[in-house]
């Protein structure tokens, strides 16, 4: 686990860094200067914003891409055209566009949603869900999956990040110039030096860190609508049996990174790594779903318990 937050905290930073020697040296190279907070604000916005949807746009490909995930033209066997069926039956009644379904060869019990809006999605489940679960079990996940679309959380998510990464290099930079002016005594002749650039780059990695344990805590938010959507659509003991059933390997995960936080199950974590996980603990999400109270419009309104 500690591997996989490793690397996400260095995927992130890693675009805050890029996006920042693209602010401060490549575009004043071409004679572009943000000093102005004003032109700042666009240009990050435009930089935060673009990576995230650029993302949003290719995450379908991507998550085909690095998954292997065999998608399902045309159904070859009766479990094929089980999973085809279910999930039909269920976008029609979240009301979304028919998702593109897939199957993707890993040993442990997982399934994913991805997509750029909810009628162009794909819904994709794991080799090792399909020989661990009863059909009442998949059923609840491909529910749980379906839930993620209907509630538009790949926007959402996306939307999210762009505001945070819009966040971190505005403020990086504003504070950066803050403290460089007041290390030099307000001397700005001939523009800041290499002491601002190093300010910026630390604090592009603070605050993004910051920004990532954010958009963690609105991923697990959201997990907790799209189990209650799972019950909605396949029924709440469905739901709570493929959640009890997911504890068998609970933990293990060999989703990339671009589309881990849409599985159905996501690592664990204790004490401050907590903050990193993308989902909450299965025991919590079971007890919400215990109390929660469902209705026919959890699934686009959402019930969080």
């Amino acid at each position: 686990m500690l591997k996989r937050i490793t690397l996400f905290l260095a995927t992130n930073l890693a675009v805050l860094v890029l996006l920042g020697i693209i602010m401060n040296v490549v575009l004043p190279m071409f004679g572009v200067r943000l000093g102005n907070n004003g032109a700042l604000l666009v240009m990050a916005a435009v930089f935060g914003f673009g990576g995230s949807f650029i993302s949003l746009l290719m995450s379908k490909w991507t998550a085909k891409r690095a998954t292997g995930a065999h998608v399902i033209q045309q159904p070859g066997n009766e479990l094929e055209q089980w999973l085809f069926t279910t999930v039909q039956r269920q976008a029609q009644a979240a009301g979304i566009g028919m998702p593109e379904v897939a199957i993707y060869d890993a040993p442990e019990i997982n399934a994913f949603a991805t997509g750029a809006n909810r009628n162009n999605a794909l819904v994709a489940v794991s080799t090792g869900l399909l020989r661990a679960m009863d059909r009442d079990e998949a059923e609840a996940v491909l529910a749980h999956e379906v839930s993620h679309v209907a509630n538009g959380d790949m926007v959402t998510m996306a939307l999210l990040q762009g505001v945070l990464n819009t966040f971190v290099l505005v403020l990086a930079r504003v504070v950066g110039r803050a403290i460089d002016g007041y290390m030099s005594g307000g001397r700005s002749e001939g523009g800041p030096g290499l002491a601002y650039y190093a300010i910026v780059f630390v604090l592009d990695m603070v605050f993004g860190l910051f920004a990532s344990m954010i958009a963690m805590w609105f991923s697990r938010h959201r997990e907790f609508r799209a189990d209650a959507g799972g019950a909605t659509l396949a029924g709440r003991e469905k739901m709570i049996a493929a959640l009890e059933r997911l504890k068998i390997n609970h933990g293990e995960n060999t989703l990339p990174n671009q589309v881990a936080a849409f599985g159905i199950s996501g690592a664990v974590g204790h004490g401050l790594k907590k903050l990193m996980l993308s989902h909450p603990p299965l025991d919590v999400r079971i007890q919400a779903l215990r109390n929660a109270t469902l209705d026919g419009r959890a699934v686009r309104e959402g019930v969080v318990a």
